[in-house]
């Protein structure tokens, strides 16, 4: 009996995930076909978490004010309290995670789909199958576990083509966090190693000097060169020698845990290098370690992106206690006796440049195909939008399937003052113009 055809499919996977799936299968002499991985109309962008909340707020009102978006976070405690405070901020915002009830995700699922404007904020429970193509940014306020968790979170952005973002804030507790569910979770060794593989790979990508596009296609295996449109071509970081600040954080744990057989906290540990005389530090005499104080050249902030860039290079370890506490690790050695050289990537004290479509927040316009458009463009652009939701509520579809944000924009910007006009609009065919024609060219002639 001949074999019958057979066919494996899916969205993202690195070459070793492909072998696996050819192996797994007994497909060895089967054809395979990888499209691009490449979607240059997202603009990767990381930034140094200090206040998240109002560092995504600042993104939404700059960038993309009346926006559809998605931000997600890693619990659904964190989901309610970002919606929540996303709502009191006078934004759209719906919350989304597995812990809702049913009724409760399927209306939020369905106003996000249909409405214009709605931000989710959700777990990675949602997004498998949504296919909305003007959703304008997508922001992590917590760290993807995997590469791969990243592309196709951030994937469901820009769907139309146009240009969207993919912002993460990005913090030492994040490191740590991840860290502690892997020694936490369950699962032999080799399990454990494959999800610090996975996570090492992410902290790569949030610690890259350099291109990010590039660094994510050459994980799964599509060469590549500088983007010239994420954060890192926009505004280069730099480089700097942390060879001594690395010496003194390490050696202020090993003091601590062979002297007092003690561990701490990145927090208490920066104290301790900054001469704080906290309760904790008095507590324990902590004032009496002879690395008491040494690190003043450098802020708290500062000496927590030492911390988190150590953590992520493996010369930083969280410890299997459980509470977070950092020790050394065997690389740690090399650097205390001055045989390895740590350079530190520079937090970046000015924001990327913005690409052409953060100037729209200031004319008005709350879509990223209206960018190019003209005041008096724009206005009818705005007319028209308004139409477009008014009359996909009445159909109860979502509104781009009236018509997507690029076809108002060309109607917009053509102002067609015939059937026939309107016809030559890209986005428009037979049966939109038989529904719509007259309604769009009354608003454009009025």
């Amino acid at each position: 009996m001949a074999d019958r055809p057979r066919i494996a499919l899916t969205a993202t996977a690195t070459p070793a995930t492909r072998r696996e799936i050819v192996e797994r299968l007994g497909l060895g002499e089967a054809r395979m076909f990888v499209a691009s991985f490449d979607r240059p109309n997202i603009q990767y962008r990381i930034e140094s978490k200090q206040q998240p909340l109002k560092q995504l707020v600042s993104l939404l009102r700059t960038e993309h004010d009346g926006d559809a978006g998605i931000v997600y976070c890693l619990s659904r405690k964190s989901v309610e309290k970002t919606a929540e405070a996303l709502t009191k901020e006078g934004i759209v915002a719906l919350p989304y995670h597995a812990g809702l009830p049913g009724p409760v995700r399927a209306a939020n699922q369905t106003r996000f789909l249909r409405e214009d404007g709605v931000v989710m904020v959700a777990t990675i429970a949602f997004g498998m199958g949504i296919d909305k193509p003007d959703v304008r940014f997508v922001a992590h306020l917590d760290l993807p576990k995997s590469i791969e968790g990243y592309y196709q979170e951030t994937g469901r952005a820009g769907r139309d083509g146009l240009p969207a973002t993919a912002w993460m804030a990005y913090g030492l507790a994040d490191v740590v966090q991840q860290r502690q569910m892997i020694e936490g979770s369950e699962g032999d060794a080799q399990h454990k190693r494959l999800l610090g593989q996975h996570l090492d790979s992410m902290l790569g990508l949030c610690e890259t000097l350099g291109c990010r596009r590039e660094l994510v296609l050459g994980y799964f295996g599509e060469p590549s060169g500088p983007c010239g449109n994420c954060d890192t071509c926009l505004s280069p970081p730099e480089a700097w020698d942390g060879t001594v600040a690395a010496q003194k954080l390490l050696s202020t744990i090993v003091r601590l845990q062979r002297e007092r057989n003690q561990r701490f906290g990145a927090g208490h540990l920066i104290d301790i290098l900054l001469g704080k005389r906290t309760e904790r530090v008095a507590q324990w005499d902590h004032d009496q370690l002879s690395t008491f104080g040494i690190g003043g050249e450098l802020t708290e902030l500062q000496w927590r992106a030492v911390a988190r860039q150590l953590l992520a290079s493996g010369l930083l370890a969280v410890s299997g206690d459980g509470h977070g506490t950092l020790s050394v690790t065997e690389a740690s050695w090399a650097v205390l006796r001055g045989e390895q050289e740590v350079r530190l990537r520079q937090e970046a004290l000015a924001r990327a440049q913005r690409s052409s479509r953060s100037s729209r927040s200031a004319g008005g316009s709350r879509s990223a195909a209206a960018a190019d458009l003209d005041d008096a463009d724009r206005a009818l652009f705005e007319l028209l939008r308004t139409w477009r939701g008014e009359t996909a509520r009445a159909a109860g579809v979502p509104a781009y399937v009236v018509f997507p944000d690029s076809t108002l924009a060309g109607i917009a910007q053509g102002r067609p003052s015939s059937l026939d006009e309107l016809m030559a609009v890209n986005g428009v065919g037979v049966k939109k113009l038989e529904l719509y024609g007259a309604d769009v060219l009354g608003i454009v002639v009025r």
